[in-house]
């Protein structure tokens, strides 16, 4: 998969967790977290909803490498077949 298509399925699974988000303007250098106000569940979902789309298991440590936009692109990159 693309760096694109890596990128559009985050962002596809982070607008399924917070719809109302402005995922236009979201800074891909920033904690995603942070920027879109959601708990430690939302974030989980996301995780759950990348794994899903991407068939990559990704383990609940790795989750802080995975903080912002670019890292979850760059950490899927590395691991999809």
């Amino acid at each position: 998969m693309s760096d694109d298509e890596l990128k559009a399925i985050v962002l596809r699974a982070i607008s399924d967790i917070a719809p109302e988000a402005d995922l236009a303007h979201l800074d891909p250098t920033v904690d995603v977290r942070e920027q879109l106000d959601i708990d430690s569940m939302d974030s989980l979902n996301i995780m759950i909803g990348i794994h899903e789309a991407t068939g990559v298991d990704i383990p609940e440590a790795d989750y802080p490498l995975m903080n912002t936009l670019n890292a979850c692109v760059a950490y899927l990159a590395r691991k999809v077949k």
